[in-house]
């Protein structure tokens, strides 16, 4: 497969994120259906894996600790501080915290679950807004003079919040949710990135599924999944937004690939540097994923795609009022 940099390490253009095995859609697949698909992921060749403190509140990367942690030399390991499940009387809560005690504490807990001395690339899951951005970088960087981490990240933030953390500590990699229908790194992430020479990593870069042809039924979904909460995963705009699928489905027979590849295809057209982290808990699906890397894509199917799904034909916004405030991302407005 085709490599990308990211900081000092040359990985594979589609790495693997690792959250849907412990999080967040619904009920987890079993550890060793979580099992097969890691391994699967190494055994293809894919040198990117992604996780992070708050999947499954520290049960996704005891998994991948668990499994991958006798192969660790052969992959770059990314995870994520600054959001981690917090016990309280009532039970375990997600809770964003950018304070430097806990960063490092989160980075102890990571190493700990990950089994290794290490972690390659770190991020700031989400800026905490009460806490200056420069505080929170700052202590992701001491972690790097430490030994403990070796590259730094950031998630979900605007190009004026990249611009500040990388006068802190060099930035190696910003991470958003970027796909056909999520298109705000366009706004000035993207740039942003450009000019400081970090990588971008897409993830939910299939559109949490969407993109996939695979969710007909939103009605179905878990009382748990996520996209409950999620405005174009609402009955109304999910069935608008699935008229989409007929056209997009015609132009990835038309490139000689499934619907997911073209999703994916697209991104790795759309700028040199990106990366792109798709995750899944099938094998088959993983497989189908990595065979976006061979899928070439001609300007005119780019410009049809991209005319077809995008902030201005989806309908509904990617994130719920709350979720929207507890990012720092410019934002297109919902159609």
């Amino acid at each position: 497969m085709q490599q990308r940099q990211i900081g000092p390490f040359q990985v594979t253009a589609i790495g693997l994120g690792c959250m849907n095995l412990s999080h967040a859609y619904g009920v987890p697949p079993p550890a060793e259906q979580g099992e097969r698909v890691l391994l699967a992921a190494l055994d293809a060749g894919v040198t990117l894996f992604d996780t992070a403190a708050l999947y499954g509140f520290g049960a996704n990367e005891t998994l991948v600790g668990n499994v991958l942690a006798k192969h660790r030399n052969k992959f770059t390991l990314a995870s994520k501080g600054g959001v981690a499940g917090v016990k309280f009387d009532d039970g375990v809560k997600r809770v964003i915290d950018g304070r430097p005690q806990t960063l490092r504490q989160n980075c102890e807990d990571s190493l700990r679950r990950l089994r290794t001395e290490v972690i390659d690339l770190y991020y700031l899951h989400r800026w905490d807004k009460k806490v200056p951005i420069e505080d929170s970088v700052g202590a992701m960087s001491d972690l790097v003079r430490a030994g403990k981490v070796r590259s730094i990240g950031l998630s979900e933030v605007s190009a004026k919040t990249i611009r500040k953390a990388h006068a802190v500590h060099p930035i190696s990699a910003v991470q958003t949710e970027y796909s056909l229908w999520t298109r705000n790194p366009e706004i000035a992430v993207l740039e942003c990135c450009r000019e400081i020479g970090a990588t971008f990593v897409a993830f939910s870069p299939v559109a949490r599924g969407f993109l996939c042809d695979t969710l007909h039924d939103v009605t179905q979904l878990d009382a748990k999944d996520i996209r409950r909460n999620m405005p174009r995963f609402s009955p109304e705009n999910y069935a608008a937004n699935l008229k989409l699928m007929a056209p997009y489905k015609a132009l990835a027979q038309e490139v000689g690939c499934t619907p997911a590849q073209l999703a994916l295809a697209w991104l790795l057209h759309k700028v040199p540097s990106i990366v792109v982290i798709p995750g899944t808990t099938s094998v088959e699906h993983l497989h189908e994923d990595l065979g976006a890397a061979d899928v070439q894509l001609s300007s005119d199917a780019m410009s049809r795609v991209e005319a077809l799904i995008n902030q201005d034909t989806v309908k509904g916004h990617r994130y719920s009022a709350q979720a929207v405030a507890e990012v720092d991302t410019e934002e297109f407005p919902s159609a």
